[in-house]
């Protein structure tokens, strides 16, 4: 606890001598250390604290400036030691300011009241008239969100979580606000009831009002010019630039948003990308990207999403205004110009292309493409398995976490294949054949859910599957086995024995986290029976999830297997085995050569359109070549090739261990 003392007479007599006052010197209070030597045209009422002032801030273009207060008017403040203050056109208020802070060139930063700085504020996600609000607080994570807004069917539970996050809110307020240490604040307007965290930098903000920027060492948040805030929640690793506009926002960690990005009554988690277009009402989960102008996300929920330009969807029933909602699930995309009138739901890792009014709900059919065609949707299922596109995304988000914060908010899972997605391939294989028995193998055109199927892709689709489901099964059987030898058969049907009974039955993704739905039940009638009662320990449960999802993931997979290949737990040999293996390496491989042929399409004839502007085919395959490189030695190419090369020897070293069991 810092030691502070009066003024002496001398001190105040030099203060005043420096064009500084009080309304009343007894209430300011100095270090024992302080020195008036850089005090100069200061006011002071209420109760004011001042530490020492023994800094140069070095600043760019060479300049220094020494620690001190210029022309400033503190009401009720405390300003740590080592900070500069100068040019407050009108005042500081109630506020506490950390270390080596710079302060100058601002309009005003006050807190007029107790204030919750942004914790408690509802934002009215997915249907703007209300219904699944969110509120939102310093530590709350897309998973937490994901159940407040969309388990709504359960009132007492929601009842809880709001009591939950009322009291973190009230146990935060405070009639004082506080800016951190190291903090930079230049050229900006109307700060008022801010929470503002260590080594933030505020840059020609226009208007920050009613939020918390919870900035700090490991992970600082940047705020530039023109930005305008409003009942928000900030946090940390963030940018939020160039004339962006929010208002009832949570921003997570390590977003970025410019470009004059407008959003209302959106929620925005971890490594989110906004930029030039406009939001309302979304729930952004991690990875949301946009960045055109004349893109509009509403009332929808996406993660891992890129939305092409031009990007829309529609929410109103025209009669009783914008109650519709939608979803796009994780990875699903859109196409330039694409439209969604929702009510809808388009499964993951799905494309969707043209205008599509007819309210699709393909979620069992994931890794489709959802074409227009007159109107009509045309799906084509399982296509987008063999797309580099989504390869290379699935390749690309763990790269692109940029989330320094050692504490994380949102718990991610980057599997393309899991239980959440292998369960809806498993279905949508049912689908397809079910279609198909019904409707007649010659059939040239299928109905399912507002959307026609084509015969070749319907035939297609259950293949892709089929491939996909091999896949992971024997990723999962390689992965269990690995580093093992075993002496007879019964030591392998030992060891394929889960170690929990935690993972059986239905996978939910819960925006980022993928989890088994039993977890996400025992965790919300433990928030109901009060057993979970603060939000840091909903936190700290979901972090469970996450650490033990591939624990989890075994006991679905192994169930699976069985029932996949037709197997007895108690009768699996070393052959079963060996064969499921040999099944996974055909996947593989196979979806690498489709995977391989499709990046070869980047470099067609066609594709070299536009190259070699003034000279001959040539010099355009030249052009070409200098720009995007040759196709043998594109970097992605040849890892796909690797990629085959070691899974097919993962498996052939597998099998040597069980070959003569």
């Amino acid at each position: 606890m810092k030691n502070y003392r009066s003024l002496t007479n001398e001190e105040i007599n030099r203060l005043e001598a420096q064009a500084c006052s009080a309304s009343d010197w007894n209430d300011v209070q100095v270090d024992e250390h302080f020195t008036p030597d850089y005090v100069h045209h200061a006011r002071f009422s209420g109760k004011v604290r001042l530490g020492v002032f023994e800094y140069e801030f070095a600043l760019p273009g060479g300049i220094c400036k020494h620690a001190g207060l210029s022309y400033v008017t503190l009401h009720n403040v405390t300003v740590g030691d080592n900070c500069c203050i100068e040019n407050v056109k009108n005042y500081i208020a109630n506020y506490e300011i950390g270390a080596y802070t710079f302060i100058e060139n601002v309009d005003i930063i006050l807190v007029d009241k107790k204030s919750r700085f942004g914790n408690g504020v509802e934002v009215s996600v997915l249907n703007e008239t209300g219904g699944r609000e969110v509120m939102i607080h310093d530590r709350l994570s897309a998973h937490q969100a994901y159940i407040m807004a969309l388990y709504r069917h359960r009132p007492q539970l929601i009842e809880r979580m709001k009591a939950l996050i009322e009291a973190y809110a009230d146990e935060h307020a405070s009639d004082v606000g506080t800016i951190g240490s190291h903090v930079t604040i230049v050229n900006s307007g109307y700060i008022k009831n801010v929470r503002i965290g260590d080594y933030c930098e505020i840059e020609g903000a226009g208007r920050l009002k009613n939020g918390s920027i919870n900035s700090n060492v490991a992970d600082p948040v940047h705020i530039g010019y023109g930005v305008v805030c409003d009942d928000f929640i900030i946090s940390s690793g963030s940018h939020i630039e160039d004339g962006t506009m929010i208002t009832r926002c949570f921003v997570g960690q390590a977003c970025h948003m410019g470009h004059n990005y407008s959003a209302s009554d959106s929620l925005f988690f971890s490594n989110c990308q906004e930029e030039n277009g406009e939001a309302c009402a979304i729930f952004a989960g991690p990875f949301t990207v946009t960045h055109h102008k004349s893109t509009l996300l509403i009332a929808g929920m996406f993660s891992f999403m890129n939305a092409g330009s031009g990007s829309n969807q529609s929410n109103h029933m025209y009669k009783l205004g914008p109650i519709h909602q939608g979803a796009l699930e994780r990875g699903a995309k859109t196409t330039s110009d694409s439209y969604i009138l929702w009510p809808a739901r388009i499964g993951a890792f799905s494309l969707v292309m043209g205008r599509h009014v007819n309210h699709p709900d393909t979620s069992d059919l994931p890794f489709s493409y959802l074409i227009e065609d007159k109107n009509t949707t045309y799906l084509a299922p399982g296509v987008n398995l063999r797309s580099v596109g989504t390869i290379r995304d699935a390749q690309k988000w763990p790269k692109r976490d940029l989330r320094k914060d050692p504490v994380r908010l949102d718990q991610i899972n980057y599997n393309l294949l899991s239980p959440y997605t292998i369960q809806k391939m498993m279905k949508g294989r049912s689908i397809l054949k079910e279609l198909q028995r019904v409707s007649g193998e010659t059939s040239e055109i299928y109905s399912y859910q507002s959307a026609k199927i084509k015969n070749s892709a319907l035939n297609k689709g259950i293949g892709f599957y089929e491939t996909a489901i091999h896949k992971f099964l024997g990723n999962s059987v390689i992965k269990r086995l690995e580093g093992i030898c075993f002496k007879n058969n019964e030591e392998i049907r030992c060891r394929l024995r889960p170690d929990t009974v935690i993972g059986e039955g239905e996978w939910v993704d819960i925006s980022g986290l993928i989890a088994p739905k039993t977890e996400i039940e025992r965790l919300m009638n433990d928030i109901e029976t009060g057993t979970l009662y603060t939000v840091d320990q909903i936190h700290d449960r979901f972090a469970e999830m996450h650490a033990n999802y591939y624990t989890y993931e075994w006991t679905w997979a192994y169930g699976k297997m069985l029932e996949f290949y037709g197997l007895n737990a108690e009768t699996i040999t070393s052959k079963d085995i060996i064969d499921i293996v040999h099944q996974w390496q055909k996947s593989v491989v196979g979806l690498d050569r489709m995977v391989y042929e499709d990046a070869k399409k980047e470099f067609s004839l066609t594709s070299m359109t536009g190259f070699g502007a003034d000279g001959s085919k040539e010099e355009q395959v030249l052009d070409f070549e200098q720009v995007r490189g040759v196709f043998e030695s594109n970097p992605f190419v040849t890892a796909v090739l690797q990629h085959i090369e070691v899974k097919t020897a993962l498996g052939n070293e597998l099998i040597e261990r069980l070959r003569g069991l």
